[in-house]
């Protein structure tokens, strides 16, 4: 069983009982799985382990949440996607309402008084051990809306939609990049149906997509999802977006000529190849006969056993010593 984070340890000692309070973007953790109360989450994969369980889920970037007598806010390492939280729950929740913010001190939590501060709310310190701290404000009227946090920038000749939290936020990534110049030249991208899994800012769909590629994209997190379909649209492209746990959104059967992808191997600050793994391992069950599956990773991860048990085989189109790309073929 997973152990229970440093910051539920936190929350676990306190003299509130949290019933009924909303968690938002919790991690996994089992002692949340004994805690009443719905969950307000971008991730899918936690928001499907509480529906398992009977909780309330808001899984979309703007719920409609119904009133509660406070609320926890797990602080995630990027910074700018804390603050995004703050906004969208001031704008979700009353004003007055109680809400708890707790993190660990390696990822960041004391900025939560400067940003705080700025935004003009009250903050006091409820609690500090296990190398977190807990502070508590009220949900109050602010200057900032959440849709202030999505910004664009320009990369391969696209215009490109991003939000805080995503992979690569604000810049085109090395490894996609490495990827997108290393294709093959004899790769027949148009008109072919293409798969990118982790799709993020959108980068690779709508590069494809500009290849005259019928893309689908998908991705765990609502906010990637969004992100992905706000850049077709920018750049008058279409696709097909889904959230979904690697292949798990996508219809029985359906199989693809090409899934390409540049696969998360963190979730937060702690490694995680499971997704990845799912990629390599189950991809010959999604692709079309003498379909290709490319893939960029940082060099030192160990994905050739993956690829030689899942297809026999690989070739390697690109290494500059960070980055690798690979490619293996359906028989």
């Amino acid at each position: 069983m997973t152990a229970v984070t440093p910051a539920c340890q936190l929350l676990e000692r306190q003299s509130e009982g949290y019933e009924n309070w909303l968690w938002v973007a919790p991690p996994p953790d089992p002692w949340l799985s004994d805690q009443p109360g719905p969950l307000w989450s971008t991730d899918l994969g936690i928001a499907q382990a509480w529906r398992e369980r009977g909780a309330t889920v808001y899984d979309d970037l703007a719920p409609g949440i119904e009133e509660v007598p406070g609320a926890v806010l797990f602080w995630p390492k990027a910074h700018a996607l804390g603050e995004w939280w703050l906004l969208a729950l001031c704008a979700q929740l009353p004003e007055g309402t109680r809400l708890q913010i707790v993190g660990e001190n390696q990822g960041g939590i004391r900025r939560v008084l400067k940003i705080l501060a700025a935004l003009g709310l009250g903050c006091r310190r409820l609690d500090n051990a296990r190398r977190c701290m807990l502070f508590e404000t009220r949900v109050g009227q602010v200057s900032l809306a959440p849709d202030d946090a999505w910004t664009t920038f320009e990369a391969l000749d696209l215009r490109l939609v991003s939000h805080p939290g995503i992979f690569g936020h604000g810049k085109l990534d090395s490894g996609t990049a490495l990827l997108l110049d290393n294709l093959p030249k004899s790769l027949k991208l148009a008109g072919a149906s293409v798969l990118d899994i982790g799709c993020g800012d959108g980068v690779i769909s709508a590069w494809l997509a500009r290849q005259d590629a019928k893309v689908t994209a998908v991705d765990s997190s609502a906010f990637a999802v969004e992100a992905t379909r706000r850049t077709l649209a920018a750049n008058s492209l279409n696709g097909s977006v889904h959230q979904s746990d690697v292949y798990s959104a996508l219809p029985e059967g359906e199989r693809f000529a090409v899934i390409v992808s540049n696969p998360p191997f963190h979730q937060e600050r702690a490694i995680d190849r499971g997704p990845a793994s799912r990629l390599i391992r189950q991809a010959p069950e999604h692709l079309e006969k003498g379909g290709y599956l490319i893939v960029v990773a940082n060099a030192f991860l160990p994905y050739p056993d993956l690829f030689d048990a899942a297809f026999g085989g690989f070739e390697i189109l690109a290494d500059d010593r960070r980055f690798r790309v690979y490619m293996a073929r359906k028989r």
